[in-house]
């Protein structure tokens, strides 16, 4: 008697037509498309019943509702499925689940870079900037989830940040109570004003490169092999 097997499609090579399943026995099953019961070629994500044979999966369907595309050899996108390599923005700017590999994180970084330097040019509506912290925030946490890391890792800069400019106004405020703020100290001695407001700078400095530094990590790093407790491999690897 053969006894199916449920699971989830990890990747699928169209042009080849292998491709690799992960069952909810935890054990993983490699298939190829004269497998599967119907003319639609899956994709990352989508359920399917099989019957395992060892490592093999065979008799394969499609349970109903699972984004495919039509046809065995490839086909057009159905509506319910993105093609392959596209990006669904919506998921890309608002949603924290997921992961998101290193060409869609530097697109979305690109595209909120130009929204904040138009809005920044408009006075009106200058302070609708803040409205940008989310999808910078969404983005950060799914690439670090496609690294395999943690998104609150994501707290490092932004904590940096912090403790810079509570650092910085600290020693403004001590640089000028040792030397007794005076205004008529201050005018025409520039090394007076280097020596209040130097160590600032210089806060303010190791916090942008730290920033700039946990920028390049996060969009540098290559993904994580196959799949990790984020989901899937974006690229299907």
């Amino acid at each position: 008697m053969e006894i199916s097997v449920r699971g989830e499609i990890l990747s699928y090579d169209a042009t080849t037509g292998a491709g690799l399943i992960s069952g909810d026995d935890g054990a993983r099953y490699d298939f190829t498309s004269d497998a599967l019961q119907s003319p639609a070629v899956p994709a990352a994500g989508v359920r399917v019943d099989f019957v395992p044979e060892g490592a093999v999966a065979t008799q394969i369907l499609i349970l109903a509702g699972a984004p495919t595309t039509t046809g065995v050899a490839g086909g057009y996108a159905s509506s319910t499925a993105p093609a392959a390599g596209a990006i669904e923005w919506q998921k890309l700017f608002l949603s924290f689940e997921g992961r998101i590999r290193r060409s869609h994180f530097w697109i979305g970084w690109l595209v909120l870079l130009g929204v904040n330097v138009v809005i920044s040019w408009i006075p009106i509506i200058n302070l609708l900037g803040i409205v940008l912290v989310w999808p910078n925030l969404a983005i950060s946490v799914k690439r670090l989830h496609d690294m395999g890391k943690s998104g609150w890792l994501i707290a490092i800069p932004w904590v940096g940040s912090v403790v810079a400019f509570v650092g910085a106004f600290a020693m403004i405020i001590a640089a000028a109570v040792a030397n007794g703020y005076s205004e008529d100290y201050y005018e025409g001695n520039p090394a007076a004003v280097f020596a209040l407001m130097g160590p600032a700078f210089g806060l303010f400095a190791i916090a942008g490169l730290l920033g700039l530094a946990f920028l390049l990590w996060i969009g540098l790093v290559d993904s994580q092999k196959g799949e990790n407790r984020f989901g899937p491999n974006p690229k299907g690897e």
